[in-house]
């Protein structure tokens, strides 16, 4: 069947005219029919392009629609962090000040060099010209005061990434940047550095070479002596260049704060060196030197030897990072005496006029007790007592007091507990149980001359400020607070706890200074001191140790206005001598000349014997 497609061309037409024409004869100029067939088109083929251009245009849709609906948000969180740059804080900490503004403790801004030797250039040099390491460590060598076969040997084969030195200080680090060397990077970072060396490590601490706060105030106060520092998100533009939009408010801000002590430096180093001298000369294990400001609780000094330089922790024996002054207990001995005769007097079972019969030797529950010397002093009065620092006159004395009113005045004082201080490691004393120190007869017995239950000498120092100022039981403390720049915080007005009756406190501080009066190498001309000593036995696990002594001396001063206290305790100090008169009193003496000095203390007032020993009320 012909298809319907089928044509005819213009020629076809012509020739068939022609052929009519001629009766059907072909001429030779006759043209040939040409027939010209058109395929048809396969509507199989078509529709399956058409569909395929289709699910083209759905598909490229509704990838659309996927990044533009559903991955939307992570696709604009991830070019805001192409286009973000973070910058982290560094950790810089605050600056630690004595209570006079002197630098105790800084963060100093310190550099690591880095070398990529890829990019090793020298200026005026051709920037596709990479130089060979030596030609740059030879200029490093002059700024860095190393032989340039160091620094060759450090870098190596490596390419990039090489440490070549760290620690370099602010002008050393200028040095280097005006070398104009290509391929050598300055890290900047804080390092803490601690300008008085070893005159504050017991009290202030370290940080290691991480940073990391291990012990003293840095590691107490560490929230505090951290700057308000934040993670800044500075937006930046295609080319790098920083864009305003990108910061927050107050991102910027850095604080000037500085946390000042109550310490000061120049009573420290007093104490340390005074204190250092003694404990060699004895060959003692170590020594403590407290001086407290009574009226308020401000510790202006506490030094301790041996010790360490924060600056270089790694080369010191660890157990020297711990204050032992304020987490080591020991039995006080006979400078708690005082403390005794004061709550006997607050209870009423002596009177300041009594006197007692020291007959040298005693026998409490088939326990012997007697004297230092073994001496029997006969019938003395009080202040007496604390001169010869009589053992059997206190048992005597302290026995007019109900045991169970004893132990009650003990757990008053705060013995068995962590005393209120900003001191880091302070720990709580012990006391034996109620039941124990009423039942046995020996435990109030020794806890009479200062033994049978332990403190520290922080706390010990805490009680005696409680009887010059008049019976308050202050906290003893060690900071002011922080401060902004320059300020300076004043000194805290009189706090504290009111135990006991000023009139008690102030008999009992007037027989202390016959102690001085009477004794021998702690007078200080124009001034009225009182103080006792303190030879005490020392115990390890509830045994006493044969021939271990711990010797201590506390002065109250000035005597007429008593407003300091000093307490000296020197560790196991060697030699058949070592008593606290010989050990420690020299030691306090020395502190106490500098305190009047430095505290512009005016010369006490003459002595009116009629009014030393009011009787309390």
């Amino acid at each position: 069947m012909p298809s319907p497609f089928r044509s005819r061309s213009s020629g076809d037409v012509g020739g068939q005219a022609d052929a009519d024409k001629g009766g059907g004869r072909r001429g030779k100029g006759t043209a040939t029919r040409r027939v010209v067939e058109i395929q048809p088109i396969p509507t199989g083929r078509m529709l399956a392009v058409y569909l395929l251009l289709c699910a083209a245009l759905v598909g490229l849709a509704g990838r659309l629609a996927w990044l533009q609906v559903v991955q939307a948000p992570a696709l604009q969180a991830r070019a805001r962090a192409i286009q973000t740059q973070a910058i982290t804080p560094i950790g810089k900490r605050r600056t630690i000040v004595d209570r006079m503004g002197r630098l105790v403790a800084l963060d100093e801004e310190r550099f690591t060099l880095w070398a990529h030797p890829r990019y090793f250039n020298l200026p005026g040099d051709d920037p596709q010209n990479i130089r060979p390491p030596a030609d740059v460590v030879r200029e490093l060598s002059k700024v860095l005061a190393r032989p340039p076969g160091d620094l060759l040997q450090t870098i190596g084969s490596r390419r990039s990434g090489v440490k070549l030195a760290t620690g370099l200080d602010p002008e050393t680090a200028h040095r280097v940047r005006e070398l104009g060397i290509s391929g050598i990077d300055l890290e900047a970072y804080p390092q803490r550095v601690y300008p008085q060396g070893q005159l504050f490590a017991n009290v202030v601490g370290f940080l290691n070479l991480e940073r990391v706060a291990q012990a003293g105030l840095e590691q107490s106060r560490d929230r505090d002596l951290r700057r308000q520092e934040v993670t800044m998100s500075m937006r930046r533009g295609a080319d790098g260049t920083p864009l305003p939009d990108g910061l927050q408010a107050g991102a910027l801000y850095g604080d000037d704060l500085r946390l000042q002590l109550t310490l000061d430096a120049r009573l420290q180093q007093v104490a340390q060196q005074a204190l250092g001298k003694q404990v060699k000369q004895w060959r003692a294990k170590q020594g403590a030197a407290l001086v407290m400001n009574a009226r308020n609780g401000e510790i202006l000094a506490l030094a301790s030897t041996p010790s360490y330089d924060p600056n270089k922790f790694w080369s010191y024996n660890p157990a020297l990072f711990r204050e032992w002054s304020v987490q080591d207990l020991y039995e006080p001995g006979s400078t708690f005496k005082p403390i005794n005769l004061a709550l006997a007097l607050q209870e009423k079972a002596i009177r300041p006029g009594d006197k007692v019969n020291d007959v040298g030797q005693l026998s409490i529950g088939g326990w012997p007790i007697f004297n230092h010397d073994r001496r029997a002093n006969g019938l003395i009065d009080f202040p007496t007592v604390l001169q010869v620092s009589s053992n059997v006159a206190m048992v005597k004395a302290m026995s007019q007091v109900k045991r169970d009113r004893f132990w009650h005045w003990l757990r008053a004082f705060g013995i068995d507990e962590m005393p209120d201080t900003d001191l880091p490691g302070a720990v709580a004393g012990q006391l034996k149980s109620r039941s124990e120190f009423t039942s046995a007869p020996i435990e109030p017995a020794v806890a009479a001359f200062g033994q049978g239950f332990s403190l520290t000498p922080l706390k010990l120092l805490q009680l005696h400020g409680m009887l010059a100022n008049g019976g308050r039981l202050v906290s003893p403390h060690i900071t002011r607070g922080l401060r902004s720049g320059d300020a300076l915080a004043s000194a805290t007005a009189p706090t504290g706890v009111q135990l006991l009756d000023p009139a008690v406190t102030r008999t009992v501080v007037n027989w202390m200074e016959t102690v001085v009066e009477n004794g021998k190498g702690m007078k200080i001309p124009g001034y009225r001191i009182a103080g006792k000593t303190g030879t005490a036995q020392k115990a390890r696990n509830g045994v006493y140790i044969p021939g271990a002594r711990i010797c201590s001396f506390v002065a109250i001063l000035p005597g007429d206005d008593p407003g300091y206290v000093v307490l000296v305790v020197i560790d196991e100090p060697q030699g058949g001598n070592a008593y606290g008169s010989t050990v420690a009193l020299p030691v306090a003496r020395q502190i106490a000349e500098a305190l009047l000095v430095i505290e512009k203390v005016p010369p006490s007032q003459p002595v009116v014997r009629g009014a030393r020993t009011a009787t309390p009320s």
